[in-house]
């Protein structure tokens, strides 16, 4: 049950929202909960009326769950009313505006709020992609303004970034700050760079799994499968795509890329370009990345597990990483394994590179590579849901076949792709950490807040730094520097921040006394 708001004095009394699209009529409803009254306004006609009676039926049916009382909803839906022009704004304390993604237009209203609102009167920003410093340079007292954003759905999604401009004044992100706490969520703090906090962290997860669809190593599904069974995602880069829809995540990714000087780490793909302009958007339209039936994606099946009817010997690279655990999974795989310096004619050899792919290995080491078959080792086998195998251009069918069989005797999940560096998981997860490691080094964020921001507002099962020091900083360096051997791209160089803390064996959450 919700706590009585009738007592609360929350920071800000009096509080407008511009723009009652699913944002604003969001933050209006926890502003009213917090004890704060609302004045919603919207330049289209009725727009600001439907919000009011959308938030006043939200509530009833909050009621109906028990999630709130009778007398609660009569106190919220007496807070919230709707101001007919930016004039009736005048008595606020705070004004969030929540509208379209445009300088121009964010400019004028502010422009036209502050010839309105008291010089005391707080004004916030709900951007997502735009500069709030170049949003405020518009007003006569930037001092007072600053970015202010929340996640959709705002009453569920319970983090707001806190975004100083170059003039913002220090106590209106602390105001702002513990308002946040008011109204039940958890406020973090960013510099004023391109996609702040959340935006900027959750570049990695699809434009790396972009890039290496791009690069015919797997399919949409296959990928999707792969990062929610090995690394506990809810849900894959493509199956987030189409639900975020690729008309709202395309032009980020093209924002942040663009607005960091083409930044190599961010570059886009030409898979959502391509996608975007065909209409082919996601979830909403029926058609993304899986095609919708009565909503609900029409996933392709698994391939099934080959039959074989003679398993080879198997034999393991010495340079395999996590040689042990790989004996001992093949060991209870009742694998015939073969345990002298070289392979024997008939052997399945089997490779686990960090980083590297599985053709380079085979040429390395001098091995058949008609022969080999890569295996990701990068995680415990048993912390995973399923094993990922990787050919190169010359393995046979039959030792694919065969390694496929092999690994998935005891029922666990198995996924065969196409050669490719660091496999699936490690090259997502990679770049995900290289990533929030430089907007560590920049200083965007503390580590700390960068944690809580990605895992609040992206929902994934640990942050990236986290991730980076289960798996290990000098293990993640390790596939960073050997990403960059392969591929040759500047994508892949590491941030000095994971560098420094890999070669020192630093967890990378870290920070310099």
């Amino acid at each position: 049950m919700t706590t009585d708001d009738t007592t609360h004095n929350p920071t800000f009394r009096h509080v407008g929202i511009v723009g009652t699209g699913a944002m604003g009529r969001g933050i209006a409803q926890i502003a009213a909960q917090s004890g704060a009254h609302v004045q919603l306004f919207d330049s289209a006609a009725g727009a600001a009326e439907r919000a009011q009676t959308a938030l006043f039926a939200q509530w009833e049916k909050l009621a109906v769950k028990g999630k709130v009382t009778a007398d609660q909803v009569a106190q919220y839906r007496d807070r919230t009313t709707v101001a007919a022009s930016l004039q009736g704004l005048s008595t606020c304390d705070l004004v969030i505006e929540a509208i379209v993604e445009r300088l121009d237009i964010k400019q004028t209203v502010f422009k036209a709020l502050e010839e309105v609102v008291s010089p005391t009167c707080t004004l916030a920003t709900n951007t997502s992609s735009l500069s709030v410093t170049a949003i405020g340079s518009a007003l006569t007292h930037p001092g007072r303004f600053a970015g202010y954003h929340f996640f959709n759905p705002v009453p569920l999604m319970r983090v707001v970034e806190v975004i100083a401009g170059l003039k913002t004044d220090a106590a209106v992100c602390a105001q702002l700050t513990q308002f946040a706490l008011d109204m039940g969520h958890q406020a973090v703090h960013a510099q004023d760079t391109p996609g702040f906090i959340v935006n900027h962290a959750g570049r990695g997860y699809t434009t790396e799994a972009l890039r290496t669809v791009g690069e015919r190593v797997t399919d949409f599904a296959t990928m999707d499968r792969i990062l929610r069974d090995q690394m506990g995602f809810r849900l894959g880069p493509f199956e987030l795509m189409d639900l975020t829809a690729l008309d709202v995540s395309h032009p980020v990714m093209e924002s942040i890329y663009n607005q960091y000087y083409q930044e190599p780490r961010y570059r886009p793909s030409v898979i959502t370009a391509q996608r975007l302009a065909g209409g082919v958007i996601g979830k909403k339209v029926g058609d993304g990345f899986y095609a919708y039936a009565d909503g609900v994606a029409v996933v392709p099946p698994e391939p099934p597990v080959p039959k074989v009817s003679e398993m080879p010997p198997v034999w393991v690279s010495p340079k395999a990483a996590r040689r042990a655990e790989l004996y001992q999974l093949l060991k209870a795989l009742n694998a015939d394994i073969e345990t002298a310096q070289a392979p024997s004619d008939k052997a399945l050899i089997l490779v686990a590179p960090l980083g590297m792919d599985v053709t380079t290995l085979a040429a390395v080491e001098q091995l058949d590579a008609s022969r080999v078959v890569g295996i990701d080792m990068m995680l415990n086998d048993d912390a995973s849901k399923r094993r990922v195998l990787a050919t190169n251009p010359a393995t046979r069918p039959d030792m694919r076949d065969a390694a496929h069989a092999l690994f998935a005797r005891d029922g666990k999940a198995v996924s065969v792709i196409r050669d490719s560096g660091g496999f699936v998981t490690q090259r997502v997860v990679a770049t995900m950490v290289n990533i929030a490691s430089d907007m560590c080094q920049q200083g965007i964020c503390s580590p700390a807040d960068l944690e809580t921001a990605v895992t609040m507002g992206l929902g994934y099962p640990l942050g990236p730094l986290a991730m980076g020091d289960a798996i290990g900083p000098t293990n993640m360096l390790e596939i960073l520097f050997n990403l960059q051997t392969v591929y040759g791209d500047p994508r892949y160089r590491p941030s000095p921040w994971l560098r420094r803390r890999g070669a020192l064996g630093l967890s990378l959450r870290h920070e310099e006394i």
